[in-house]
């Protein structure tokens, strides 16, 4: 191999990885305007860049060497995660971007595959949240106040249970007790729940409430 071949294969390389920088970053800035706010943070942002090209060397350091292979997979088997994760989702962007730096060392057409697939998997569930909206009158995603996003969080106690929240589209979770009745709504906006709040101010029923941003 001639000095002109090498210095082809490693601009190709070096595009390779660029490409997966650059989606790393679309991916980031695509899950922010989804309301993903854990991902904007240096730890966040940092381990979704990394995590392709950390993964795309590795590919192509072990390719065509079934020894070096598995002593690589034993070295990896060492490596233990501690860090707690919020959600599934966030367990799937961080499978999405090995799976990127994996498709990137096999052919760049597979980086590419995988970057359609993404964003047709993105349009086919926005279509089917305003499509549920339109029909059935009730978004198609429940909010969790676990998933990372910035919500605000409104807490009543009851005496008995309320109709009016059995089945409301920001109820998160209900506890029952003898002593009262308990339900924790969720929302993006914190305007929701102040109305939500003020529209059970004179409610005799009412024990107590909580809202917090």
């Amino acid at each position: 191999m001639n000095m002109n071949d090498i210095l082809l294969q490693q601009g190709e390389k070096l595009i390779e990885i660029l490409l997966l920088i650059s989606m790393s970053i679309v991916i980031r800035l695509v899950l922010q305007l989804l309301g993903q706010r854990w991902v904007t943070t240096t730890a966040h942002t940092a381990t979704l860049v990394l995590l392709p090209i950390l993964t795309y060397v590795i590919t192509n350091v072990i390719a065509g060497n079934i020894a070096l292979s598995l002593g690589m997979v034993g070295a990896l088997s060492i490596v233990r995660f501690r860090h707690p994760v919020r959600s599934p989702f966030e367990l799937s962007v961080y499978f999405g971007a090995i799976t990127m730096g994996i498709a990137a060392s096999v052919s760049i057409k597979w980086l590419f595959f995988l970057a359609g697939s993404i964003i047709l998997a993105t349009i086919i569930l926005v279509f089917c949240h305003y499509l549920s909206i339109m029909i059935f009158r009730k978004p198609f995603f429940t909010t969790s106040f676990i998933e990372g996003n910035a919500l605000s969080t409104l807490e009543i106690k009851a005496k008995k249970i309320l109709d009016i929240l059995e089945h409301h589209e920001y109820l998160t979770l209900k506890r029952v007790s003898e002593e009262n009745v308990e339900y924790i709504l969720t929302a993006h906006k914190f305007s929701d729940l102040l109305n939500i709040q003020k529209s059970f101010k004179d409610n005799n029923d009412i024990i107590s409430y909580q809202l917090s941003k």
